[in-house]
């Protein structure tokens, strides 16, 4: 299993057969010029997506790969709302893409509908608490959730999601019906975020990434992370460490809608390829590590 850091630092095109463009392919397919990039958001502001998306943003941004780029966030069940959205009212548009991973919540459509562009991020899931929480680790996390899952409330993303996903999967490993646990499920991140600092919830459930601003300040402390291996940069040890034995990688890609001709697809493969081998994109891939 790959760490995080590699994770984030490599590029996999969609599907896993296609071989990297050549520069000269590059080129061609740049030659389709894209001025306004188009990114649409199945989730609020502040979560994972979102931040992913804003990262492409200021990279294309900064590179001058694109004269501009314009965000579109539609949140709800974990992307299950926005999905529809994409694929029906964006069909066919040549400049637009979606940043999303598996969305597993039911839905009249599915993710494969979609134009699948590139794999550009994965990361683990951090299990946080806030700084005065009467929880020192994950093993107490882990007694209190046991003992009365309906008392330790988890904040996360949308229901349906990654982080909804690891919360059962830690409660099946301690033998508690995922059912039962009390998982308050926000729009994105922030509020996710927001719930944590007012001590509304015991814990939250993201990205590191999420929570890295507010891990540092020192208002939320990192109890436990879903990596196979522990990481440098984070003081916490693995789920499995903590006598829970779970792992989770969660990943990132890009999606071009459906309808869209070969041309523009290779064009939007190629803006990716071109952008992810900047220095700003490594260190932005650096920076969140």
């Amino acid at each position: 299993m790959p760490t995080r850091r590699d994770l984030l630092r490599s590029v996999a095109l969609v599907p896993a057969a296609a071989l990297p463009l050549s520069l000269a392919t590059i080129d061609a397919a740049l030659a389709q010029a894209i001025d306004l990039l188009k990114l649409f958001v199945p989730a609020a502001p502040g979560g994972g997506w979102d931040q992913t998306a804003r990262t492409i943003e200021r990279v294309l941004r900064a590179t001058g790969a694109v004269k501009g780029v314009q965000i579109t966030n539609v949140g709800g069940a974990g992307g299950a709302v926005g999905l529809p959205q994409f694929l029906n009212q964006w069909k066919g548009q040549g400049n637009a893409l979606m940043v999303a991973a598996i969305i597993a919540n039911r839905s009249p459509v599915k993710l494969a509908q979609a134009t699948p562009i590139a794999r550009l991020t994965g990361e683990f899931l951090a299990l946080v608490v806030p700084a005065q929480s009467p929880f020192k680790s994950a093993k107490d996390f882990a007694a209190a959730l046991k003992a009365d899952p309906a008392k330790v409330p988890v904040a996360g993303g949308s229901a349906g999601g990654s982080d909804h996903i690891l919360v059962g999967m830690i409660a099946k490993a301690l033998g508690v019906a995922p059912t039962k646990v009390s998982y308050v499920a926000f729009a994105g991140g922030g509020p996710a975020t927001a719930a944590l600092l007012g001590n509304q919830v015991a814990a939250g459930i993201s990205g590191y990434g999420e929570f890295a601003e507010q891990v540092k300040a020192g208002k939320l402390r990192v109890i436990a992370i879903s990596a196979d291996k522990r990481q440098e940069d984070i003081a916490a040890p693995t789920l499995k460490e903590e006598g829970i034995d779970v792992e989770l990688f969660n990943w990132r890609g890009v999606f071009a809608p459906p309808g869209v001709n070969d041309a523009q697809r290779k064009a939007m493969i190629a803006l990716m390829e071109k952008m992810t081998a900047t220095p700003q994109w490594a260190e932005a891939c650096k920076t969140r590590d």
